[in-house]
């Protein structure tokens, strides 16, 4: 049996500096700045690793491994889909849902959010 498509959620609270319809933030706001990561240290949607520093009162962790591929913690800001880490990092700066363009320099940063 195939996986459904993600469902898009506008129910999602994106927090952040700043955040703008499409995820854009203080920090990060061109037009392919447009993800929202859920923090695995608390389940909320953040902008960006320094919208979290900014507003969480408690240091970021990373998502393991071993759930890159069950756990869906990307969101696009344009259609609102959520991804898994496997499928973000697969998708070749662009939405696998809308095709929208993501930032590529967003690569550099995986660090800050998946254990590499």
């Amino acid at each position: 049996m195939a996986n459904p498509s993600p469902q898009a959620r506008d129910d999602i609270a994106i927090h952040g500096v700043d955040v703008q319809p499409h995820t854009q933030c203080a920090h990060w706001h061109s037009d392919r700045d447009i993800i929202a990561i859920r923090h695995k240290c608390c389940g909320n949607y953040y902008a960006c690793i320094s919208c979290h520093e900014a507003l969480a009162k408690h240091p970021s962790t990373c998502w393991p491994k071993t759930e890159r591929a069950t756990v869906p913690v990307v969101l696009c800001g344009r259609c609102r889909r959520q991804w898994t880490i496997a499928e973000y990092m697969a998708c070749n700066s662009a939405c696998p849902g809308c095709q929208a363009a993501f930032n590529p320099g967003c690569a550099r940063h995986y660090d800050l959010y998946f254990e590499m």
